[in-house]
């Protein structure tokens, strides 16, 4: 999201604690002058990817080992709520809300990766923050996924429009499956582990995708994915 990533713009530029700590670096190879801040601080302005920069290393040294310590947990789909390679050889995991706008902008992202990688797989994991709808389609959702027919069902959910009892039915319809949510322990147990998963990484909302050693909590489009799966599948 732009706004996610102007406003860790602002807080660097204005003291934030990820500013603050590049600077502090800055100076400490500039020497702690005025002259020597004030040409710190003109670099930033013309440049200020570098914070952007910093901030994503930052993040990623920061959630690397929950990543290792989760990854199996993480990349394990529930029933067949995946889709991709059976044999993959890198693995994107992507937290979403079926009520979250961010995530249907990213929909045809994700699509447009699994056509053009045939390495790659994606693995969806039920993240519903955006109220009783969200908790519905994610129960029902799982339901469709044990079944065998997740990516049917997340087509027409999204192909019927914001989650609700009628779009959740035309979706269950499609995918054959029952279209009232049931509160099985199972389902619970994979939206109560989701929700720590994510909390473990930092999320402030959805989408949160997880590929390799890097947690990416925005809809940042194809090609910042395309980037990081790339630098996941090198690092092996």
């Amino acid at each position: 999201m732009s706004e996610n990533r102007g406003a860790l713009l602002v807080a660097a530029t204005g003291g934030g604690a990820i500013g603050a700590a590049l600077m502090a670096a800055m100076l400490e190879f500039a020497g702690s002058t005025t002259v020597s801040e004030t040409i710190v601080r003109g670099a930033l302005e013309r440049h200020p990817e570098i914070l952007v920069e910093t901030a994503d290393l930052l993040r990623d040294r920061q959630y690397a080992p929950t990543i290792a310590a989760n990854r199996l947990a993480l990349e394990t789909p529930f029933g067949s709520s995946w889709k991709g390679a059976a044999r993959p050889d890198v693995t994107l995991v992507e937290f979403y809300d079926y009520a979250c706008g961010y995530c249907r902008a990213s929909l045809p992202h994700v699509d447009r990766l699994l056509a053009e990688d045939k390495g790659l797989r994606v693995v969806f994991r039920e993240l519903p923050i955006l109220g009783p709808d969200s908790v519905s389609a994610a129960r029902v959702a799982l339901a469709a996924s044990k079944a065998g027919r997740f990516g049917t069902f997340h087509d027409a959910l999204y192909a019927a429009g914001r989650p609700g009892p009628d779009t959740i039915a035309i979706a269950a319809k499609a995918a054959g499956v029952a279209p009232t949510p049931i509160e099985a322990p199972e389902y619970e147990a994979e939206l109560k582990r989701n929700f720590e998963l994510a909390g473990q990484l930092g999320a402030t909302g959805t989408p949160l995708f997880v590929v390799g050693d890097r947690v990416i909590n925005a809809a940042v489009g194809y090609d910042a994915l395309k980037k990081a799966i790339a630098a996941a599948r090198a690092k092996g």
